[in-house]
Formats: C-alpha cells, structure tokens, sequence
C-alpha cells in the first residue's frame, strides 16, 4: 500500500513555499491542526523526519528536499491528469494560462478578457509576465500555455509554434540633463562606455540569458520590467534604448532626448506561440483572439510613456 499521498505532498509544497504550517493553512483552506496532522502521519508512515521546527518557522531536512523534489513533478503530472481529463469531458481547459513579455502591460487585454468571461465555461485564467528568454521558457516549462509579444525567435529545439504578430523599432534617448545628451556627434562605444546603461533583466533561469546594448565591463542598472527602465531613464538614472512608441511621445514632450549612434539597435519581431497538439476551447480561443489584426498595435497602445 502506498504511503504518500498527493494531499501530503501539497500540504509539503505549501509549507515549503509559505515558510510556515499556519501560512499553508491559509493558502489550502485547512485548519493548522489538519496540516500539522498530515505531516506527523507522513513522517511517520515514511519514517523520516521532513521538517525541522524551530518555533512557527520550519525548513525540510535533507530528506524533506528529495521528497518535495521529486514530489512536485508527481503534483504536476496529477494536475496535468486532472486538466485533461476535464477537459475531455467538456472540452473546455479548468484553467489557461497567459504569458505576456514585460515589455507590455496586461491592461492591453483587458476588454478580451471582459469577452472571454462572456463566453468561457468555468475556465479560470492567469495571466502572467516574463522578459525575453524567459518569456519563452515559461511556455516550454508549460508555466504558460500562450505567449504574448515574445521577443524575437525562439529557442531552438522545437515543440511549439510561432507566428509574427508585429514589429517595434528602437531608440537611444537619455534625459536631457544626462551628461551624453550634450555630445554631438553619433555615440561611440568610447562615449557609452563611461556611463551606466539601464537594462530589463532577462528571468530565464535555464536558457541562456540575452543582454541588449551592453558592453563588456560596464555599469548596469538591472530592473524588472520596461516602465521601470523608461522611468529611470527620464530620471537621468542612465541610457539605453527604448521602444520608439513610447520614446518619441517622451521625446516630444521634452522628458527625453534622442541621439545617434554608431550602433543602432534593429527593429524586433514579436511573436503568438503556444505548444504543439495543445487544443482545448479557451485556447483555441485565444488565438483566434489574438490573431486578428490589431492585437499588437494595442499592445503598442500600452508602452510605457504611452498607457
């Protein structure tokens, strides 16, 4: 007879996550003495200790690790199970999940969600944002089940498909109190090296990373997300380039300056992508959704400097 269940594996997961057996007993809707329970009675069934206690706070032995370890892949393909088999029955997904690049804000989807509602049969949604590799990630890890406006081509291995939706252009601009606005001539890696640059920081965490615009041994300013760049960078906090949507309406306003450079960074295509032999309704509605023709121009809609 087995000994582990997927009850006790979840209850593991969330002390592990939330750092304490109270906190898990909130996010699970269990009382604290079901959760303490459960985990006694697995300890005991496996005969190894899974926590140290030390007051409210906890962390999992050396043996508790290799059990959530390998236990989350046994949630995971439960889960999985669970959604297809649903999903089978009435053809609708129990949950869909989005993954937009943070170069976009989700406000941009709100009215096709407003719709989704309208027609979605108990399918919950999530929407979720990474940035460059990591935006790609997210759907061969299945953390996403749609990518929105990931940036450039994808990586290599295959398994999903990928379909251009639009193209943003780029633009060097610093603010007008930033030391380099004042130099004449095209920018120079001699003239940018001197200063700090502003960058989004990739969240891939196993594909190799992307670094845009960044020279060898410079200082970087890493952020989460591009509202934070612009921000910085109207700030004078550094340089860098930005979308030109939102560069332009900042440089028409005077919050910005634009200047050459003697290496411009290209235009960028940006992509739909979701894996191979997935076709449950919601999705099949959502790309229907976000292949019509002003899908990117309203994601465009909401740059930052723009929204």
């Amino acid at each position: 007879m087995l000994r582990l269940s997927l009850e006790a594996l979840q209850i593991v997961d969330a002390i592990d996550r939330r750092g304490s057996f109270s906190a898990a007993g909130k996010e699970l809707h269990k009382v604290p003495s079901t959760i303490s329970y459960t985990v006694a009675k697995l300890e005991d069934d496996l005969g190894v200790q899974v926590f140290q206690r030390n007051g409210p706070k906890v962390m999992l032995t050396t043996a508790g690790q290799e059990l959530l370890k390998e236990g989350r892949y046994l949630l995971k393909a439960a889960q999985d199970l669970e959604h297809r088999v649903r999903r089978v029955a009435c053809g609708w997904e129990t949950e869909l999940s989005i993954g937009i690049d943070s170069m976009f804000s989700a406000v941009a989807l709100a009215d096709d969600v407003r719709a989704f509602y309208a027609v979605a049969e108990q399918t919950r949604l999530r929407l979720s944002q990474d940035t460059l590799s990591g935006t790609w990630e997210s759907l061969l890890e299945r953390r996403v089940d749609l990518l929105l406006g990931a940036p450039g081509d994808g990586p290599a291995g295959g398994g999903y498909i990928a379909q251009p939706i639009g193209m943003l252009d780029f633009v060097f601009a610093v603010a007008p109190t930033h030391p380099l606005a004042q130099v004449a001539q095209p920018l120079s890696r001699a003239h940018l090296q001197q200063y700090r640059a502003v960058v989004v920081a990739d969240s891939a965490r196993h594909l190799a990373p992307r670094t845009v615009g960044v020279l060898l041994g410079q200082d970087v300013l890493s952020v989460p997300n591009m509202q934070v760049k612009f921000d910085y960078q109207v700030l004078g906090l550094g340089f860098g380039f930005l979308p030109g949507p939102c560069a332009r309406a900042a440089i028409a306003s005077g919050l910005l300056v634009e200047k050459a450079v003697e290496e411009p960074k290209p235009s960028e295509t940006f992509y739909l992508a979701w894996r191979v032999g997935e076709d449950g309704a919601a999705l099949r509605w959502w790309m229907a959704r976000m292949r019509e023709p002003d899908v990117f121009a309203r994601l465009a809609q909401h740059l930052p400097g723009r929204a």
